[in-house]
């Protein structure tokens, strides 16, 4: 089959694009409000955008609460989503007022970064501690700006509980990170192989 996305005209019970771009990583964000409130949530449209520096970005539809607190106060941290916390992760996506805590929502210890002033998931076994560096409003071919911000950070401190660590290494199969998959599908890695670059004959 094909179809143009424009008409979106693809015959299926529900729209398949997001089934296609998986799996993908979970961006569980935590921010902190200037009225000193805290916030927890989830995010699908996640990735690593570079090494050096380390930077990451997270994609808000339309303007949510993390987005305002990474903009004011410059900060934002992202827990990774293991497959003893998703359920909590789940009860975190709940929409509230702002200034309610979905870390107590989701009976989570908020946990306020060495480096930023933003709570991270103290259950997670690891985290990333982010400076925000950029938002921007994606456009389309036609130059029509997007409901979405692209929310860019750049890691600045790294917590790793020592449990997932085996030879020098973080054990997936110790740390059961959970991707998102399309429509209300989620996955466990569950089988690891590694593969060498190959070399040039």
């Amino acid at each position: 089959m094909f179809y143009e996305t424009a008409e979106n005209r693809h015959g299926l019970d529900h729209d398949p694009f997001k089934a296609i771009v998986a799996p993908r990583p979970i961006g569980w964000i935590g921010t902190k409000g200037r009225d000193g409130s805290h916030n927890l949530s989830p995010y699908s449209f996640f990735t690593a955008v570079s090494d050096r520096p380390k930077l990451v970005m997270f994609s808000s539809s339309g303007a949510k609460d993390s987005l305002k607190n990474a903009e004011e106060t410059g900060a934002f941290t992202c827990s990774l989503v293991s497959r003893g916390l998703v359920e909590q992760m789940n009860r975190s996506s709940i929409a509230v007022p702002y200034g309610e805590s979905e870390f107590a929502i989701a009976g989570l210890t908020p946990v306020i970064g060495r480096l930023v002033d933003a709570p991270y998931v103290g259950e997670a076994h690891a985290v990333l501690e982010c400076r925000t560096t950029e938002v921007v409003r994606p456009r389309s071919v036609d130059g029509e700006v997007s409901e979405n911000y692209v929310i860019f950070g750049q890691v600045v401190g790294i917590h790793i509980d020592e449990a997932i660590i085996t030879k020098g290494r973080i054990d997936i199969g110790l740390a059961r990170p959970v991707t998102r998959l399309g429509y209300m599908d989620y996955a466990e890695t569950d089988e690891v192989f590694e593969l060498m670059r190959p070399a040039r004959p």
